[in-house]
């Protein structure tokens, strides 16, 4: 059932004075006692891909806070334990992440849902959110992890009066807790800003714009690149850039506002670069993690830098690797030098990354198994 009655926003300003959020990057606390990043990286490690990075290997040096995913919300409000593995070993799973966090002087966070659990969260944040909240506070507690992050995809208007009240509602139950929220990219061709996300920004210690997924063979458009920097235009209308803008118009502080960064790329067929008609993505959509790209499709002379998009691409007429690409879109060392340069500039939050498991070179001698976030260390943390 829900409350009786929705907090409003005055509550919301209120309460922030006893919780982590209200002193922005200051609010929280490392644990590890000469570690003070005021930019957080926050890297989401999930357990259907725990076998790619095992957690005696992650590189802590380069993050500040873990996103251990995942619990999905159920239409009841109760919620999964499995953490995508099974009831028994994905709370081991779960624990000895969380263990593994806090070892190294770090923060874990819990990721709450996800793509694909919409009806969950729609049903029980709207009928049963005294019973979610309930459960979402206890599974934090059990494996001792410091907040939430509420995966609430998509985040659409019709959800907006819901997911305020849950995190108000967290909030008020738990002040000190950290929280966070990723949200959509924008497409420049509908939306310029939107004042309810500087409504809820007070409730959260951070707003992170999933910066990837941004491109696709979609009416209108054009070939583009998965995560640009820059360069949006009427047939590529996204961009880190264009993003962050439209969040800071409506109204979220700069030290709150996070970006994404993304460990994997597209394969795009029958265009060999961005800002080109008729492409197709491979099928199914698939992704490449960047593990599988460098070792199955990279090549120096394949390499383009596009100077626009502040991205590099890989090129080829024929088709190269098991999915038959002719264009490959990803990140590498250089973009992310990049969009660290932009967010230092711009005093953003930090940046978020989707997967680290899916950087990590295995088959690499130790010290150069895990380059993209060395790059992301010594672009946000150094």
């Amino acid at each position: 059932m829900t409350r009786t009655m929705i907090l409003g926003c005055g509550f919301a300003a209120a309460a922030l004075a006893g919780s982590s959020a209200s002193a922005g990057t200051s609010g929280d606390a490392i644990f590890a006692s000469d570690f003070d990043a005021a930019a957080w990286v926050q890297g989401y490690y999930v357990g259907y891909e725990r076998d790619l990075y095992p957690i005696d290997a992650v590189d802590f040096g380069a993050l500040t806070h873990l996103m251990v995913g995942r619990v999905r919300p159920l239409a009841d409000g109760s919620v999964t334990h499995d953490f995508d593995i099974d009831d028994v070993n994905g709370p081991i799973w779960a624990q000895a992440t969380v263990d593994a966090a806090h070892a190294a002087g770090r923060k874990a966070i819990l990721m709450v849902g996800g793509a694909g659990e919409i009806d969950g969260w729609r049903a029980a944040a709207g009928l049963h959110r005294d019973a979610l909240v309930a459960n979402l506070l206890a599974v934090m507690d059990q494996f001792g992890f410091e907040g939430l992050d509420l995966d609430w995809e998509p985040l659409e208007d019709t959800d907006h009066a819901d997911f305020q009240a849950l995190a108000e509602t967290l909030r008020a139950d738990r002040p000190g807790m950290l929280m966070t929220v990723p949200v959509g990219w924008i497409n420049t061709n509908f939306q310029t800003s939107d004042a309810w996300y500087g409504t809820i920004a007070p409730l959260f210690d951070r707003i992170n714009v999933m910066t990837y997924d941004m491109a696709g063979p979609w009416d209108g458009w054009q070939s583009w690149h998965n995560s640009a920097l820059s360069g949006a235009s009427p047939t590529t209308p996204s961009s880190v850039v264009t993003s962050v803008t439209f969040y800071l118009t409506s109204g979220v502080p700069t030290s709150r506002l996070g970006i994404g960064s993304a460990f994997y790329g597209y394969c795009w067929q029958g265009v060999t670069g961005p800002l080109q008609d008729g492409g197709s993505l491979s099928v199914g959509n698939e992704t490449l993690s960047y593990a599988t790209i460098i070792d199955d499709y990279y090549s120096p002379s394949l390499r383009q830098w596009d100077a626009t998009a502040s991205v590099p691409y890989l090129s080829s007429a024929a088709p190269i690797g098991a999915g038959a690409c002719n264009f490959v879109s990803y990140e590498d060392e250089q973009s992310i030098a990049a969009k660290g340069y932009y967010a230092r500039a711009h005093n953003l939050g930090g940046v978020i990354i989707w997967t680290i498991g899916e950087g990590h070179l295995a088959d690499r001698p130790p010290g150069q198994q895990d380059p993209l976030l060395e790059a992301i260390r010594t672009a946000f943390l150094q």
